[in-house]
């Protein structure tokens, strides 16, 4: 009797799984696969040499003044601001992948990030020209500013002294612009933690708080900003 109970009470126990596992199939879903990334072969090198021959070239295909529409600067300044990446910070370096293949150069990072700051477009704008992706151009913005800050910023972003600003009005003067010291140019940034009791305050008629950025700038590019 004793053995017949106890058979009994395997089997329900059987029973049991069986019915939870049939809800489990029935109402888990299965995980979903990872769909693989997508690779684009954008032939950097090309890329490179393209870009190259139409800017940086001795008989190049765009002349000065569309390089200057192009990248707000002078040809000599940019690439004395590429060359200063490309030897002190390490990911403008060049390098190469395992297979022998050359990265991307210097002067195609430095122009993916310089023509979004031109443009204000998106990071996947200079994709088809420049040969590089999405979330490579994004990077290469953030790490262009952050080196631009790093290695000019003492010299060129800072608050002016007193000499700086007789040097600045003499040279106007000279040219003809009597008092001026520098080009002013204003925009309003969104101030994402400001406090609610001051919203109303920073709002200007829109949801947003917003803070007004001035930044002056001289012609040989010495600038400094003030928040109001």
């Amino acid at each position: 009797m004793a053995s017949s109970s106890h058979y009994q009470y395997h089997k329900d126990d059987d029973d049991d799984d069986d019915i939870f596992d049939d809800l489990f199939e029935n109402f888990i879903p299965e995980p979903k696969q990872r769909k693989p990334r997508i690779f684009i072969e954008r032939n950097r090198e090309e890329g490179h040499d393209q870009l190259w021959n139409d800017c940086f070239y001795d008989n190049p295909t765009y002349p000065h003044n569309l390089f200057r529409r192009r990248f707000r600067m002078n040809k000599a300044l940019f690439l004395s601001i590429v060359h200063r990446l490309s030897s002190e910070v390490a990911y403008f370096q060049p390098t190469q992948d395992a297979t022998g293949q050359s990265g991307l150069s210097p002067l195609q990072k430095c122009t993916a990030a310089i023509r979004q700051l031109t443009y204000g477009g998106g990071a996947d704008t200079v994709d088809e020209y420049v040969r590089l992706g999405e979330t490579t151009a994004r990077k290469c913005l953030h790490e262009f500013s952050a080196a631009i800050i790093n290695l000019f910023g003492d010299e060129y972003l800072r608050r002016p002294t007193a000499a700086d600003l007789e040097r600045l009005l003499n040279i106007a003067e000279h040219r003809g612009f009597s008092g001026m010291v520098g080009s002013i140019y204003c925009m309003h940034w969104e101030w994402k933690n400001c406090p609610n009791s001051w919203k109303g305050m920073y709002s200007r008629g829109t949801d947003k708080p917003t803070i007004v950025l001035e930044a002056v700038a001289s012609y040989d590019l010495w600038i400094w900003h003030a928040f109001f």
